[in-house]
């Protein structure tokens, strides 16, 4: 764990399967359920690292038992009855798309926004509470995965922490 200023906290978690991934994102969404409020967090990682698996296992410990696909076409994913927004911006030519879809809307009140592949919306999205970013660290262990959390604001500080206690 490092801690750089009061806005940061970073912690790196290394995981043997996607079980252990999952495990990782039950305690991640109740740190965000303990300190409820709009967050943004950005997951970051090559393809196939597991940044959607880590989504579904968020929704699934929200109470979400429907099925969970990369919105890779469609954009952004709404959970509404869970306040979840799940985006995939793989796929986005222009960062101006997301002006078109109207993306501030997804900002406003207490929604949980995911955002994979957050570099292809740059200038069109709001800082982040939190970055994720998912690696293979092995390439003979493709389904080891390690994670890195970092908090980017107060907010994303408060959920690392309770991560860490």
């Amino acid at each position: 764990m490092v801690m750089n200023d009061k806005n940061t906290r970073e912690a790196v978690y290394e995981f043997s399967d996607e079980a252990e991934t999952a495990l990782f994102a039950i305690q991640l969404q109740q740190a965000l359920v303990d300190n409820r409020a709009g967050a943004v967090i950005f997951l970051e990682g090559k393809l196939g690292v597991g940044k959607t698996a880590l989504v579904r296992a968020v929704l699934r410990e929200f109470g979400y038992d429907g099925t969970v696909k990369s919105p890779t076409y469609t954009l952004v994913e709404e959970y509404a009855a869970f306040k979840v927004n799940h985006f995939d911006l793989y796929r986005l030519s222009d960062p101006e798309e997301l002006e078109f879809i109207g993306v501030e809307r997804y900002f406003e009140g207490d929604n949980l926004n995911i955002i994979e592949w957050p570099e292809q919306g740059s200038g069109f999205l709001p800082e982040p509470d939190i970055r994720i970013a998912l690696t293979i660290p092995d390439p003979y262990q493709p389904t080891r995965r390690a994670l890195k959390i970092k908090s980017c604001t107060p907010y994303g500080y408060e959920v690392v922490s309770t991560l860490q206690d």
